[in-house]
Formats: C-alpha cells, structure tokens, sequence
C-alpha cells in the first residue's frame, strides 16, 4: 500500500513544474520545436536534474526516489500532457524503461539501475515493439544467444530491432525485450555498447518534441548481471505486472491534453461574437462542441482516480482496469481535441492557435501502450468471463450497489447508471445464449459499451463522495460537487443509451434475435426506462454549460 505525497508537496511539484515549463517552453518555442521536429533533450534532462527532479516521483524512496503514488503520478502526467505530449512522452518514457526492474529486478539491480535514475537523471527507454511485432509480444523476434564459458553461461549476445522506441535516441540505457533460450527475458543495454546503433528519429503526425527511433541490435554482448531479474522466461510475465499502472499513465496523458485543447475553446468562445452573441451563450455551440466533452474527460477521470486508488490500496495489477481507463481517457481526449479545432473554426486549423497541435499530439495515445482495438478486447475477454463465471450476477451486483448510492445521493445519477449496468448484464446473457462472441465484432463493440458503462458507475460514485465531502485531497478539484453531479448526471444517460441502443443493434446485427422477440429483448436490455431517463437531459447540459466556464474563470485566475 502506497500514500505516496501528502497534499502540500504534490501541489508543490504540479506548481513547480508548470513554473519550469512557463520559463522553458512558452507557447511560441513549443510551436517552433514542432515545426523543426526537434526533442528538446537539453531541458528535458534539466527536469531531472537538481533544479525540479521530476523523476524522484516515479520512484520509491528506499531507491533515492520521493515514493509517488499511482494518485501522484496520474497528477503529474496529466499536468505535463496539458503543457506538452510530446514532452510529456519523453520523461514517462524512462519509467516504462525503468517498470521490468521495477517488478522484475534483483535488490542489487533496482539499487544500481533505479538509483542512477534518482541520483544522476538517466533517460531510459522501453524496447519491446518491433516492426512485425507490435503490441503482440508473443511474436518478438529479437534472439538473446548466450555466451558460454567453460560450459557456463557467463553472458548473452542480443540481435534483433525494436521499433517506435520512445527515446530511442536519446536514452542512457534501454530494457530490451528478447527471446532467451527460456523465453522472453528482459535486459539492461546501455547506450554506445558496441553493435548497439538507433536509427534518425522518426518523421512523425504528432509528439514531434519527443525523441522515436528504431534500435538495432548487432551481436550487442551484456552480462548476466544485465539480466533482469537473474532469471530467464520472465519476461511477459513482468510486462503484464505493469500494464494497469502505464496505461493508467497514458490514460492521464489523454486527460491532460483533452482539456488543454477543450479549455482553449471555453475561453475562445467567451469572446467570440456571432449574432449578436457571445458563441458561449449558444446552445447550437456549447452542447455540441463543448459540453459532451467536457462530461466525457470528466467521466474518464472519475475512473482513473478511482483505479489509482485501489493500485495504490495494493488490489493488484487491475490490467483490465488500466485498459479501460486508458480507452476512456485517450478516445475522449483525441475527441475533445477534434472538436477544440471546430470551435476555433479558421482559427483552430492553423498551427499558432495551438490546438491543431494539440490533436496532432494527442492522437498518439489512442495507440502507444496497447491500441483501442487492443483495449476493446482486454476488456472483452476480461468482463465476458465474468459474466460466466458469475452466470449473469456480476453487473447486477454492480447495479445494486449503485441503486444504494442513489438512496443516499440522489443527485449523482446513480440510478440511470445502474440501468446502464443492468442493461449491459441482458446484453452480455443475449450475447451468451446465442453465441454472438464468435463475431470478433461483437467482442470489442461489447468492450466499448463495457466501458461506458463502468465510467458511468465510476462517475456517479466519484460526485456522490465530492457531495459528501470525502473525495481524497489530492484528487482534482475543478468542478464543485454540485457541478460534479450535474456531469454525472449527463453521462449516466449517455453510457446507459449508448449500451441499450448499441447492444440492441448488435443482437439483432449478429443474428442473436428476430424482429418477433424486439420487445422481449428491450426489456432485457432495459430500454423503455433509458430512454424515459432522458428526461431533463437538456436542462443539465444548460446546467453543465455554467459548472464548466465558472471552472474556467476560476482558473484563469489561479
């Protein structure tokens, strides 16, 4: 179990990184850094240096580190992705470098390889993907032979080539991802070891102020103590132990740069007169183009404060938990981005305005870390077996423990979420009897509504503890409860249709139902009281419309 940072220091880091990246970054070098495609490394190495030590976070204090929690480092990744994605990428990247020492290493080697880290500010890298491979690590090429000395072995020989390595060139040391003779297995190599060479860096759509190159390996020779963990096969197991952590990670990147392009829109359309009007009195602009994202980026969020709590709590890896947050997040980011541009029209499509910039960056996390479609089916997998397991009871438990959050705060839309959730246990069981999962189709659209769903409980719990007064004093503040459980509200009604309509459809789609059982099916899938849920939608996105520019005004002042 990890507390990580108490509140002071934590605000006291956030601050102090928005101060250096204030002095370091104005909008117009982040502009021109983009333009030459060009990674600042020089002051991407000063943020771990003396002067804000932003690395300390990420890692334990018996290891030199501050000891950040899950909670603190979802913090500080959606502050830096709110400045800069591509930079952002450039300082997590050392520390899914760093994640198999993490969980896999030795003590000696988390002392030595994490100490330096601490101590000194080494960049590290992550090297598993390679050109064939992709997000299969199954299906990895790169040989590790080893080297034998009197019949022992006494080191290895690597060769092989990674691909899209976030700090390709530019890192200290990467973890390699190889296949030894006892299967996938980790290894430290550093930098100028001989037949040990990084391609230019890549020419890429977006995160252009962060360093991607292919690594070659040639015959590259490390030692045995260059094995993480001192043990072969060990490989996939420890990337998996990390999963629900990073992509918990990726899914703040998502968060922060959502709202930095949304919050240029809010603030654009406070001036923007069009008809005698500012466009933020408009409902043609503000529930289209600004509300729903706004609801979904904070829905996204109630479900990644709400996994980190439980990683920091000790639950366990929570993969599948991890994947949703980071579907969540992500694909409501790229969104919010999308729209940020159609609400700056002219303005948003050209480069000084930022937010064209803005989702040219953030269209990368929808695929690094695991794709959507990768997402999609990790949660799949993961919830349909819950299902059978449970024969049907797993999300009628969870709606019932719903139904009790809105007997004690019936503000939250708790009950609309509920109905999503129990909407969602018909459709898993029409999807069972009639055998639907053999349509691969069917098993990641089923991922997506499993998400929306969970998001929408993680929602509704999140604004029923901001009215009680105990959401953790870490947990982002911007929205009062009130507002909270305006949003919640919104969603609640969104994810609970979006499983009715959309399950509806794929049963009958795949051949599940005919159109003689449509009654007996929305019941099942609860849509006559969802679509009586809807009642009052309008009324709540006015009032969203309220909650999210007085949370901009608020910030504007800070």
């Amino acid at each position: 179990m990890s507390d990580g940072l108490d509140r002071e220091t934590l605000d006291f880091m956030l601050d102090a990184i928005r101060e250096f990246a204030a002095r370091h970054w104005p909008l117009e070098t982040l502009l021109e850094l983009d333009h030459l495609d060009e990674c600042p490394v020089d002051t991407v190495r000063l943020m771990c240096g003396d002067e804000l030590g932003i690395q300390l976070v990420f890692i334990p204090e018996e290891y030199g580190g501050m000891g950040g929690s899950a909670f603190d480092v979802y913090r500080v990744c959606e502050t830096m992705a709110s400045i800069d994605l591509g930079i952002a990428t450039s300082v997590l990247a050392t520390f899914l470098g760093t994640d198999p020492i993490m969980v896999g290493a030795t003590e000696e080697q988390k002392q030595r390889w994490l100490g330096e880290v601490a101590e000194q500010g080494s960049l590290f890298a992550y090297g598993a993907t390679e050109p064939e491979a992709g997000s299969d690590l199954g299906s990895l090429k790169t040989r590790a032979t080893p080297v034998l000395t009197d019949g022992e072995v006494t080191g290895y020989r690597i060769s092989g080539r990674k691909q899209w390595i976030s700090n390709g060139g530019i890192a200290d040391a990467c973890t390699i991802l190889a296949n030894a003779p006892g299967g996938p297995t980790w290894f430290v190599v550093r930098h100028g070891a001989e037949g040990f060479s990084q391609a230019k860096p890549e020419d890429k759509h977006g995160i252009r102020l962060s360093n991607t190159a292919a690594l070659f390996l040639d015959e590259v020779e490390v030692g045995l103590d260059d094995l993480v963990g001192g043990e072969e096969g060990q490989g996939l197991w420890q990337a998996q132990q990390v999963f629900g952590f990073t992509r918990l990670n990726v899914a703040a990147f998502g968060l922060g740069a959502g709202w930095a392009a949304l919050n240029r829109a809010v603030m654009y359309s406070t001036t923007r007169i069009q008809a005698g009007g500012p466009l933020s009195e408009k409902q043609g602009y503000t529930h289209k183009l600004i509300v729903p994202h706004a609801v979904r980026l904070e829905a996204a969020r109630a479900y990644i404060e709400e996994t980190a709590e439980r990683l920091d709590s000790g639950e366990g890896s929570l993969n599948t938990e991890g994947a949703i947050a980071k579907y969540m997040a992500t694909e409501c980011g790229n969104a919010a981005a999308d729209a940020s541009i159609q609400a700056l029209g002219g303005y948003g499509y050209t480069r000084e305005y930022l937010v064209e910039k803005i989702k040219r960056d953030v269209r990368i996390t929808t695929i690094y870390e695991g794709t959507s479609e990768i997402m999609e089916m990790t949660i799949a997998r993961d919830r349909w077996q819950q299902h059978l397991k449970t024969q049907g009871a797993h999300y009628r438990a969870a709606a019932a423990e719903l139904e009790q959050v809105h007997a004690t705060s019936p503000q939250v839309g708790a009950d609309v979420a509920a109905l999503g959730l129990h909407s969602l246990a018909g459709l898993l069981e029409w999807a069972r009897v009639g055998r639907l999962t053999r349509n691969q189709h069917v098993l990641f659209r089923l991922g997506e509504l499993i998400a929306f769903a969970e998001t929408a409980a993680a929602f509704s719990r999140r604004a029923a503890r901001a009215a009680a007064g105990t959401l953790s004093e870490k947990a982002d503040h911007g929205f009062d409860a009130e507002g909270l459980a305006t949003l919640a509200r919104v969603f609640a009604r969104e994810a609970a249709e979006r499983v009715a309509t959309e399950g509806q459809r794929l049963v009958l789609g795949a051949g599940g139902a005919q159109a003689a059982q449509l009654p007996e099916l929305s019941a099942a899938l609860c849509l006559p009281q969802i679509q009586a849920a809807q009642t009052g939608l309008i009324a709540d996105m006015d009032a969203a419309v309220a909650a999210i520019y007085h949370r901009a005004e608020l910030a504007s002042h800070l």
